[in-house]
């Protein structure tokens, strides 16, 4: 039943959300097809969405489902998008195409991970590319961000280290106001204390296009790889498990690089 209470909690979360992406009442309810006047009486609790409604609301919002779920519950309706155990038998088909995507960018590195950087799955390159790493770092669940920055993980091999901290950092923090997560905002201030201090910019500064610098693992070796990172999810998924899922390759950003991950892992 939609009382005053979850009325009052739905109207703040959706106009919270509103703020949020930036949307104008106006363009909100030009991209769900209603008037400003209906989105005017939601957000002051003065009208009651249906279901339909707070879903076309949220989709026009690029609300995370999960986050879905809690609107639907805050209005008193049940949540209608499912959330599976990835281990579960009906989610064989999208391991199976999980571990083909990860096959498939053999030999370069590439991982899944959840909404937090934790591990979900890797191909063998990326194991190749971690050697070294304190087996305290590579015991589940994996923290990627944390292999990547902590001292006993890959940071002392990163040789643009200052550029690149930051770069993973303000991606967490983007993430984490873009869709607010304590555990996110939790991570992105652990992984402060552990960065360099932020570079200052020079003429040459190219923004979000950070590469990644990182020396092979035989320290007696001395070459230098050069990585690009790519990031691609599920943009069509329902259920909550498979939407949080993120793909991160990395990829040589010269001839060099591929053949030395080719080497690397033929080794």
């Amino acid at each position: 039943m939609f009382t005053e209470s979850t009325r009052g909690g739905l109207a703040g979360a959706l106009r919270e959300w509103r703020t949020r992406r930036r949307v104008s009442q106006l363009e909100l309810a030009m991209r769900a097809g209603t008037t400003q006047r209906h989105i005017s009486f939601v957000e002051s609790g003065r009208s009651a969405p249906g279901r339909s409604m707070i879903i076309r609301l949220a989709e026009s919002l690029e609300v995370p489902i999960r986050e879905r779920n809690e609107l639907l519950l805050q209005a008193g309706f049940a949540p209608v998008y499912p959330q599976t155990r990835l281990d579960d038998p009906q989610l064989e088909p999208i391991r199976t195409a999980l571990e083909r995507i990860l096959h498939g960018h053999l030999p370069y590195p590439a991982v899944v991970v959840d909404r937090h950087g934790d591990l979900v799955s890797a191909n063998v390159a990326f194991h190749s590319l971690t050697a070294g790493v304190a087996p305290h770092l590579l015991a589940p669940p994996v923290s990627v961000p944390w292999v990547l920055l902590h001292p006993q993980g890959l940071a002392p091999r990163i040789v643009n280290l200052d550029e690149w901290a930051w770069h993973i950092i303000d991606r967490i923090r983007a993430e984490s106001v873009r869709n607010p997560d304590d555990r996110l905002q939790r991570l992105a201030s652990e992984l402060t204390d552990l960065a360099p201090p932020r570079p200052r910019e020079s003429p040459h500064h190219l923004g979000f296009a950070v590469p990644l610098r990182l020396r092979t693992p035989d320290p007696a070796d001395g070459r230098e790889l050069t990585l690009i990172t790519t990031l691609t999810h599920f943009g069509t998924a329902v259920d909550v498990t498979i939407a949080e899922l993120r793909l991160e390759a990395f990829l040589p950003a010269d001839q060099a690089t591929s053949a030395m991950l080719a080497e690397l892992l033929e080794r």
